[in-house]
């Protein structure tokens, strides 16, 4: 008799799953996966794949207009800048991470010729908020650099003023500043950085900047969110995951570059094999130059096929949908005296917590897991266990809110009354 394990699947796309991000799906971005399979291309450059190149540089122009980035970062005929599909937002940092420290190593080679690459590499610094994504420091880790945290003010954002003066400290200790990830949409508590004030300041002080808004960068899209964005104008880079909030399933991540030579600059290799006579003309491009890996997926397929069954309506219908039910509960919860809001709710997270320990929200939520009706995930703000409550599936509804706030507070009377009572007792 065969014996199988048990599998436990967990069912991102269940409308009770309200942990981490989104995690996109629908059927016409599944249907483009089965015939992106069913292609099985490696397009790794435009002769590997004419339409897997062509579709993905368009659609990333489509992508790029749909949330009014400026036109240095689109392909368009003739620019300089461009869109690629990477696997992540990960992916993308780090990729903008190494293509700023070749274009730093490179730069300070030029004006001091005496330093050799190591004794540059060694005064690297990247810098990032408090509340950037673990996948940040990640990247420096792997580019081998420094990277340094840069304190979040009240609303867990980044502020110019806060950036020059680190930024002032490490140059008069002789380091050289290479590398800024701004966020758009923190993970803990989707806050924002300034762009507006830090981007003067990467511009005039020759720091690469790269803008993380992973989640947030589909609310783009809503004219009513599109502020949130100013100040991308100053980016060398900019990426968000069209497989978190757009109803593409995962991988497609967005990443666009006001000068594309930056990356085919760090990465280019061009081994006889991988040559051919259409190289960089046109709506050409190899990008193999533009990622980590040799291979790559047909997925500008899964963007295509979501764009044209939705629309940019639907699109927006669907983001504006998850911020009214975001809304819902914030509102629920501002009901309950025994509750706190954290942070400011802009998009589709709400972070909340019983007012008092962090011991008395963290038994909260074990009591949630261990009812396993609903999922959700934990963050510390400023020292604070605080509960995050994300919108994410495609079918959720108002009564899913409903529910779950029920649920949530009954599990809080219940775990009240057993507080109380061994308070009582000790």
């Amino acid at each position: 008799m065969t014996i199988f394990p048990l599998i436990q699947v967990t069912h991102w796309h269940s409308p009770y799953f309200f942990a981490y991000f989104p995690a996109a799906s629908s059927f016409p971005a599944l249907l483009a996966d089965m015939l992106c399979g069913g292609i099985g291309c490696v397009g790794f450059s435009w002769a590997a794949s004419p339409a897997c190149t062509e579709l993905e540089t368009v659609m990333l122009d489509w992508l790029g207009k749909m949330i009014n980035l400026p036109d240095e970062f689109l392909a368009g005929k003739d620019g300089q800048g461009g869109g690629v599909i990477q696997g992540s937002a990960s992916e993308a940092t780090l990729i903008s991470l190494l293509a700023a420290r070749t274009k730093t190593v490179r730069r300070v080679q030029s004006e001091k010729p005496e330093l050799t690459e190591a004794d540059i590499m060694g005064r690297l610094v990247a810098y990032a908020s408090d509340q950037a994504h673990s996948s940040v420091e990640r990247a420096a880790l792997i580019g081998g650099v420094k990277i340094k945290n840069v304190p979040s003010d009240d609303t867990f954002s980044v502020c110019g003023s806060a950036l020059k003066k680190v930024l002032d400290e490490d140059k008069a200790s002789g380091l050289i500043p290479f590398f800024f990830c701004a966020t758009l949409g923190t993970t803990p508590c989707c806050s924002f950085d300034k762009l507006l004030e830090l981007g003067p300041i990467c511009n005039k002080e020759n720091i690469w900047m790269h803008i993380d808004a992973a989640y947030a960068g589909s609310a783009f899209i809503c004219p009513e969110f599109r502020h949130l964005l100013n100040g991308v104008e100053f980016a060398d880079s900019f990426n968000f995951n069209p497989h978190k909030w757009l109803l593409v399933n995962f991988d497609c991540s967005a990443m666009w570059v006001k000068k594309r030579s930056d990356l085919t600059g760090a990465f280019k290799l061009e081994p006889l094999y991988l040559q051919h006579h259409h190289q960089e003309s046109g709506l050409v491009t190899d990008y193999r130059h533009w990622q980590i890996p040799l291979g790559r997926r047909f997925r500008s397929l899964k963007l295509w096929f979501v764009l044209r069954m939705y629309g940019v309506t639907g699109l927006q219908e669907h983001i504006r949908k998850h911020v009214r039910l975001s809304h819902q509960f914030e509102h629920l919860v501002l009901q309950d005296e025994r509750f706190e809001i954290c942070a400011e709710v802009v998009l589709g997270l709400v972070c909340f917590r019983l007012k008092g320990s962090n011991e008395l929200n963290k038994a909260l939520l074990k009591s949630i897991d261990e009812a396993k009706k609903i999922h959700l995930v934990p963050c510390y703000l400023r020292e604070k266990f605080v509960l995050r409550f994300a919108i994410c599936s495609r079918t959720v509804e108002s009564t899913h809110i409903k529910f779950a706030w029920q649920h949530i507070s009954q599990l809080a009377t219940d775990l009240l009354k057993t507080w109380e009572q061994n308070h009582h007792q000790q």
